[in-house]
């Protein structure tokens, strides 16, 4: 921890620290970010380098909350940079190719509490005439589909508590039905690990996340992909990897959909764009999954997909180009600062210069 401005509401933090700890510190002083992603073990520096997300139509991805940077470039200068400055927006989201991040300051907002329920077996119809409803239901709402059905296999709704008024979750939603019990986003596994659920009040860093700090987080040995695609074609892309359904569900654990508001950081997967997010959790079968993501590209292509650039994809130099009108901009903030290429390693070489 740096500091704490109560007037700017603003905190400012080392880019090492962890979201779990950097929310438990924010709420016992009566403060909360505006949003977390599923793991709240990730760390401020690596998530905002990447455009690592939670969900929820009026959110943004969590280096959205960002209002200041510091990090060391090549020449060994400490940069800092805040919203006044042009460079501000395509150094957020860095790629770690600037350089180390030393310090963030973040936009925060008065705490809050949040309850979440889990519905199961949304039929896939539903999508198609309510969608925005479906994922507009909540503060943040998650579907989780394993594709062994027609079914999306759980909806994670999670509402924020307005002091004063009742919460309402109904026991039907859009043909899915409230559960019962705590469930895990993958069925089969123990469920203890999970956020609490079943409607019970919580601060949002205990139900904002799907997982607690103190366990493994998700399913543990495994393989990640994640395509953005605009909002407006969400549905179009579901169904589009539906057909693919029998093929790729032995291999994975689930598919999560999330939303994202547009911003307007250069390298954002959401920059200047409201996106649905198509994530999936593979086994860890590399050879296999390799195999399946062109397959999964080429299905999404019409909705010119952007790929979460923490995780798998194989989608070439040229065309990710084309999905990023900043690019150039992007490159030409990395040659001032690091002009020798200090700080590039073979993912940015390959994914940015097509080497």
């Amino acid at each position: 921890m740096v500091s704490l401005d109560e007037e700017k509401l603003q905190v400012t933090v080392q880019g090492g620290i962890k979201y779990g700890e950097l929310a438990k510190y924010l709420h016992e002083r009566g403060y909360a970010l505006h949003n977390l992603a599923s793991l709240p073990h990730i760390t401020v520096a690596g998530t905002i380098s990447t455009a690592t997300h939670g969900s929820g139509v009026g959110n943004g991805n969590l280096s959205s909350s960002v209002s200041g940077l510091e990090f060391v470039n090549a020449a060994g200068e400490l940069v800092s940079l805040t919203k006044n400055d042009p460079e501000f927006f395509g150094a957020v989201v860095g790629l770690g190719a600037l350089g180390p991040i030393t310090q963030v300051t973040l936009d925060i907002m008065p705490t809050f509490e949040v309850a979440q329920v889990v519905y199961l077996d949304l039929p896939m119809e539903s999508l198609k005439e309510n969608f925005r409803e479906i994922m507009g239901a909540g503060y943040s709402v998650s579907l989780f589909i394993d594709w062994k059905t027609s079914n999306v296999t759980e909806v994670w709704v999670k509402k924020k508590v307005t002091p004063g008024e009742e919460l309402q979750f109904p026991e039907d939603f859009y043909g899915a039905k409230k559960a019962s019990i705590k469930m895990h986003p993958v069925p089969d596994l123990d469920p203890e690990s999970c956020s609490e659920q079943l409607g019970v009040p919580g601060p949002w860093f205990e139900r904002l996340p799907h997982f607690k700090m103190k366990f493994q987080p998700s399913a543990g040995k495994e393989l990640q992909s994640e395509y953005f695609i605009p909002f407006e074609n969400g549905v179009e892309g579901l169904f589009a990897i539906a057909e693919m359904a029998k093929q790729i569900h032995p291999h994975l654990f689930i598919s999560e959909i999330r939303s994202i508001k547009a911003d307007d950081l250069w390298m954002s997967t959401s920059y200047q764009q409201d996106s649905i997010a198509i994530h999936t959790t593979w086994k860890q079968e590399t050879e296999k999954v390799m195999a399946f993501l062109p397959q999964m590209e080429e299905k999404l292509a019409p909705f010119h997909p952007r790929p979460h650039w923490a995780k798998l994809f194989t989608i070439p130099a040229d065309q990710l180009a084309a999905l990023y009108p900043k690019l150039e901009e992007f490159k030409a903030l990395l040659a001032k600062h690091d002009p020798k290429g200090k700080f590039r390693n073979d993912f940015i070489q390959q994914h940015l210069y097509g080497e």
